[in-house]
């Protein structure tokens, strides 16, 4: 299993980043705020997670080893692979996992992207306390707009990653989301559309 890279960062996409190792540039599939912390021609160093498919191995990087973890567990869960568990990060924290897991706070897992009243259910029910307590305070419910927020900065975050400036990208972020009436914030969704917006199409 390769459980970490490190080398100078050749290309940050919307999805993922191409980090050169030994010469080699590995493409690393991450979640928009952890390709916020990497920038183009530094070196940067990920956590990581090999999956092994019959047609492909792919590399999935995280900010540090307890992302990582996360991931992994959340495999566990029938129906959630390796996609799914990434966007669950995208939208929550591994704190915020497992604070809505303990709770049972069905509500903030149907914001992932893929994720319905019964799959939120089953991934309470088959997870239990295998994640383990929030390291902070336990929050039993991941309040609403926190977690907008939250998601905004992940989208401002990505931009700024990708060379914006942070008053430009939370401009075009407000852009964005203001054009949807109910004003919620899908990162990967959001993070397209602000692209689109800055670019003037």
């Amino acid at each position: 299993m390769i459980a970490s890279v490190r080398g100078r960062v050749l290309a940050v996409r919307l999805d993922s980043a191409v980090v050169e190792v030994g010469g080699v540039g590995v493409l690393v599939q991450a979640t928009p705020a952890t390709l916020a912390g990497l920038r183009v021609g530094e070196e940067g160093a990920l956590a990581t997670s090999l999956v092994v498919r019959e047609d492909s191995l792919t590399l999935f990087g995280f900010a540090d080893a307890d992302e990582r973890e996360v991931f992994e567990v959340l495999q566990t869960v029938s129906g959630v692979g390796p996609r799914l568990a990434l966007a669950m990060l995208a939208v929550h924290r591994p704190d915020g996992l497992r604070a809505a897991v303990a709770a049972e706070d069905h509500a903030a897992l149907v914001r992932v992207p893929g994720i319905g009243k019964k799959g939120a259910q089953r991934i309470c029910l088959e997870l239990g306390d295998r994640l383990g307590p929030p390291s902070g305070a336990p929050a039993p419910a991941v309040p609403a707009p926190a977690a907008e927020d939250v998601r905004r900065q992940q989208v401002v975050d990505a931009l700024a990653g990708l060379g914006y400036a942070p008053k430009q990208a939370g401009d075009a972020v407000d852009a964005v989301v203001g054009e949807d009436e109910e004003g919620v914030v899908d990162v990967a969704g959001t993070l397209r559309s602000a692209l689109r917006h800055l670019s003037g199409r």
